[in-house]
């Protein structure tokens, strides 16, 4: 048919757990809770982990994975699981192989976007944070005062 119209079905599809339920109650838990995920990979990989209206997560979405020192994100990858997810807000991690925590420009400019993208759709990016290849290292840009958020989180208390 010439003026046919397909009809799509958009649901969210849950994959194996892969993390315990533990409290998320600082930038350090959450990457306790997310070191091994990051920590295996030899290039930038950025994923979200959405979060319910009381903090705590409901899953991981691994957004993007890229080359040694870059990663393309694009906001309508980063919020397409929040949305299915039906999250209030977002936590983004990357990781830099390197070790190396220092924000790039683009990792400036990405969370911007983000924060931005956000604020439009509902869904808050609580914080920003940065693994250092598999030295430990950390940076969150919510506690180095590089995001303004509105958002409590459980650490604020």
């Amino acid at each position: 048919m010439e003026n046919e119209l397909e009809v799509v079905n958009i649901r969210l599809v849950k994959e194996p757990s892969l993390y315990s339920e533990q409290t998320l109650d600082s930038p350090q838990a959450v990457v306790e809770l997310m070191a091994k995920e990051l920590l295996q990979y030899d290039r930038e990989v950025f994923c979200i982990l959405n979060m319910k209206n009381n903090g705590q997560v409901i899953n991981m979405n691994l957004v993007s994975v890229g080359t040694i020192n870059a990663s393309l994100v694009i906001p309508r990858e980063v919020f397409k699981s929040s949305i299915l997810a039906n999250a209030s807000a977002i936590i983004g991690l990357h990781n830099h192989p390197s070790g190396n925590v220092k924000p790039s420009k683009e990792d400036m400019i990405v969370t911007r976007k983000l924060q931005k993208c956000g604020q439009l759709l509902g869904i808050e990016l609580l914080d920003h944070i940065i693994v250092g290849g598999t030295n430990g290292k950390m940076l969150s840009f919510r506690e180095e005062k590089m995001l303004n958020v509105t958002g409590r989180m459980d650490w604020e208390r």
